[in-house]
């Protein structure tokens, strides 16, 4: 697999400078270093300016509805857990409509990689409030200022059982690459909350602001402690925005769990979905 391989004919409408374009880049930059390609691989996104990404990789993909990316990508993986399944969502998609899926798919801890595009409201409808807004925030739907507090999508994963948690920052398109890349050899729930600057409509999370705030954790830093990953993933100030992987920890997958598919995938086995033969099918798983 080639860049050249991956083209589509279609080109991004992001607007210029839109995090979009690195996290596109990242991403096609590890599928040419892993190999990923239409044989082994299957992308999956919601709605939001996040899944036009799919028109833009030529790769296995299924753009579905608000918020329900991860259960169709769930559903991939335990069908055929050969494949590497990564699901594209926005905060709004994920963490709004799609909240309850993220919470249960990590608990599960089914093997997929989630690619969070956080840049804190919705964008694609013009920039209104999203569930990772800071409180105070003034958009399109809070012009007296946002009065709930945020989300914190990685403290939010870590508490539901997601065992491979981390941070990139869009900016910073090797690391990112190499993020992607490890959260997918992961077997597990793998989330990566992706700084995404909004240009156009979030004036607050701008790149000038992230370069100035974050880092990137230590050598010094154990992510296998999950009580300091839960503290450090509420850490969100000025000069205080932890990068790099927060917690991880190895457990079998969901799709491990499930005798009728932990050794033989269910694409591979003689499933006939004929009327006649569906008692005998139920019979025989349970």
């Amino acid at each position: 697999m080639t860049l050249e391989e991956l083209k589509t004919p279609y080109t991004p409408n992001w607007c210029p400078g839109c995090g979009n374009f690195n996290i596109w880049a990242a991403f096609k930059n590890a599928a040419v270093k892993e190999g990923w390609d239409n044989t082994n691989t299957a992308l999956v996104a919601g709605i939001g300016c996040h899944g036009h990404l799919l028109n833009f990789v030529k790769l296995t993909s299924f753009e579905g509805l608000h918020g329900r990316a991860i259960p169709v990508a769930s559903g991939l993986k335990m069908a055929n857990h050969r494949l590497n399944v990564f699901v594209h969502v926005g905060d709004g998609d994920c963490l709004g409509e799609g909240g309850n899926h993220f919470v249960h798919a990590a608990r599960r801890n089914h093997n997929i990689t989630v690619l969070l595009h956080d840049n804190a409201l919705y964008a694609l409808t013009a920039g209104q409030t999203s569930p990772a807004t800071g409180k105070g925030v003034k958009t399109k739907s809070t012009p007296a200022g946002n009065p709930d507090e945020p989300i914190y999508p990685l403290a939010l994963a870590i508490a539901s059982g997601a065992t491979f948690v981390a941070r990139a920052y869009s900016g910073d398109i090797p690391k990112l690459t190499e993020l992607i890349i490890e959260a997918n050899k992961h077997k597990g729930f793998a989330v990566i909350d992706i700084l995404q600057p909004c240009v156009t409509f979030n004036k607050i999370c701008t790149h000038s602001m992230y370069v100035q705030n974050t880092y990137y954790l230590g050598n010094d830093y154990d992510p296998t402690n999950k009580k300091e990953a839960f503290e450090k993933a509420y850490e969100f100030g000025e000069k205080k925005i932890p990068l790099g992987i927060f917690y991880k920890e190895e457990k079998p997958s969901s799709e491990e769990g499930y005798s009728q598919i932990s050794e033989t995938p269910l694409v591979d086995q003689d499933v006939k979905l004929e009327l006649d033969g569906l008692t005998d099918l139920f019979k025989k798983y349970t």
